[in-house]
């Protein structure tokens, strides 16, 4: 079975937020005011250097949200992706806390608020409700992946900067982008293959 992964090229990113609209836009039933999945960071702004980077959920191997959960709402899919339970979250915050990519996320109803249930990037895989249904969709927005696609923000990436899918494949791209980056006649990172 395939291991799903995100991956995000810094040189191509051009820090247009297209991933960021189409999210929105593919899973606006489920998400609640202050909720962003998908968010574009810049490293060193205006300076030298400077690399934007489109940042969600990284789906980790040994999620340290999934190790800190008390309310064991988190799981693994056969694909290798970490998805939680609405259901069974408690909204004690700390899967917040423990993950470096600040994907968990509470809706933001006031400055006082409560947390309420936590949401996170699905790699538009749905949640453990039945596969394509209102609640499914209502809970943890579209479930591409049961229709054989890839996440919306990566599928309309204008320079396909964010990859997502099989990570071999993913890594294979992206090595075949890093060597044609060494020959001053590619464009783009990619260089026609030539041969017999």
């Amino acid at each position: 079975m395939a291991v799903m992964k995100f991956l995000c090229d810094t040189k191509r990113c051009i820090e247009c937020n297209g991933c960021v609209t189409a999210c929105k836009n593919e899973n606006d039933s489920a998400l609640e005011w202050g909720i962003q999945r998908r968010r574009v960071v810049t490293i060193n702004d205006g300076e030298p250097g400077e690399a934007s980077l489109s940042v969600a959920c990284m789906h980790c191997t040994d999620a340290p949200c999934q190790a800190v959960c008390p309310a064991n709402c988190f799981y693994k899919t056969e694909d290798g992706l970490t998805l939680h339970n609405k259901d069974t979250c408690i909204g004690c915050g700390y899967c917040l806390y423990a993950c470096p990519f600040g994907a968990p996320q509470f809706p933001k109803k006031g400055a006082f608020g409560s947390r309420g249930k936590m949401d996170k990037c699905t790699f538009c895989a749905g949640g453990p409700e039945e596969t394509h249904s209102d609640a499914e969709r209502q809970k943890y927005g579209s479930n591409r992946l049961a229709e054989g696609k890839l996440p919306m923000c990566a599928e309309l990436c204008a320079t396909k900067s964010l990859l997502a899918g099989d990570a071999d494949i993913v890594s294979s791209i992206y090595r075949e982008r890093i060597v044609a980056r060494g020959n001053p006649n590619a464009i783009w990172g990619y260089t026609p293959k030539t041969g017999a």
